[in-house]
């Protein structure tokens, strides 16, 4: 989150997905910033910032939500990125933090487990079981209430926050209607979601933007999305390939597959990211204009490619399917990588 890195226990992380649009609770405990229906279940969403004591962050469409699930205690959290599972030696992980309370109780309530060291950051570690703990009492509504409330009087708040809670607590105020109507879309997946149903054969789906184009890409060969870092150039090499990152000491490849797609080549922005792909042990990293979300697809719902979908070289798709009101492009990043082309004789 922002500059600060922090880590938790994979044993206590459930799921993790893009923001949707969240309920506001006028007197709900600072730090929890509002609900949303998980699948008809009560999420309390938890704003970390908040919960150090800090300012809250500017929040955004690329924000992530993780569910954290203790003794039998559920919340999600919001962070900026999930960046990637690590295992950390135990002899890199500090205890003592050096400032150790005198009063026991608020020992065992503390937020951090620990701090691990890496050769890049110092990665806090932080405490499921005090996340997940109700939150302090200062006359509002704390968190175990916030857990009693059901799917109609959720409903209730969100009409309430269309009105009283408009200047008061309103999620994202500022937003435009686009990105709205993608958050609403992401809660009424997450609202849909029957905990029965068989996702076995669903395929996971990031949703990318090429140029004005937006194209699915298979998460099963996504190994972590990543802003743009210093670029190296790469003399003599094709105007597909940008240069290489030091990712966290890999040397890695970036890549514009819009010419390959006869799109116009990406301009980078505030919101351009790289998407690091590993296909058959080819590890690249592919630039994108941004990132909208991540979905679980019907195998059922993708359709033939549209003549007119884009001008997209149907050899690179896999089919299509919709999202909202638009039809987006299902990309083959395999046939992409191994024979569009991209890779480079050394000789050159």
């Amino acid at each position: 989150m922002a500059q600060s890195i922090y880590g938790i226990e994979t044993s206590a992380v459930e799921e993790v997905f893009f923001l949707p649009e969240v309920t506001p609770v006028l007197e709900a405990p600072r730090e929890i910033v509002g609900l949303i229906n998980l699948r008809g279940e009560i999420l309390p969403i938890v704003d970390i910032y908040l919960r150090f004591g800090y300012h809250s962050l500017e929040y955004s469409l690329t924000d992530n939500i993780i569910v954290i699930q203790y003794h039998n205690r559920r919340i999600g959290i919001i962070v900026n990125q999930v960046r990637e599972v690590r295992t950390f030696p135990t002899t890199n992980i500090s205890k003592n933090l050096g400032y150790d309370r005198e009063n026991e109780e608020e020992k065992e309530i503390s937020l951090q487990k620990g701090i691990a060291r890496t050769e890049e950051n110092i990665v806090v570690l932080l405490n499921p079981e005090s996340l997940t703990l109700t939150a302090k009492k200062n006359g509002d509504h704390d968190s175990e209430n916030l857990l009693n409330i059901n799917i109609n009087e959720l409903e209730e708040l969100k009409r309430e926050s269309e009105h009283e809670l408009q200047e008061l607590r309103l999620f994202l105020p500022n937003i435009s209607p686009e990105e709205r109507t993608i958050l609403q879309e992401r809660s009424l997946a997450l609202m849909s979601q029957n905990e029965l149903l068989d996702t076995h054969h669903f395929i996971p789906l990031a949703i990318i933007s090429l140029g004005t184009e937006i194209f699915g890409i298979d998460l099963k060969i996504v190994r972590e999305f990543t802003d743009v870092l210093k670029i190296t150039p790469i003399p003599c090499c094709p105007s597909y390939i940008v240069g290489n990152i030091n990712l966290r000491g890999e040397i890695i490849t970036l890549v514009d597959i819009c010419g390959l797609l006869a799109l116009p080549w990406s301009k980078q922005s505030s919101q351009t990211k790289v998407v690091i792909v590993d296909v058959e042990g080819l590890v690249i990293g592919m630039i994108v204009n941004e990132v909208f979300d991540v979905l679980l697809l019907d195998p059922a719902k993708i359709s033939p490619i549209p003549t007119a979908i884009h001008s997209v070289k149907n050899e690179y798709l896999q089919g299509a399917t919709t999202y909202g009101e638009k039809m987006l492009g299902l990309l083959n990043l395999a046939k992409i990588l191994t024979s569009g082309g991209l890779i480079v004789d050394e000789a050159i």
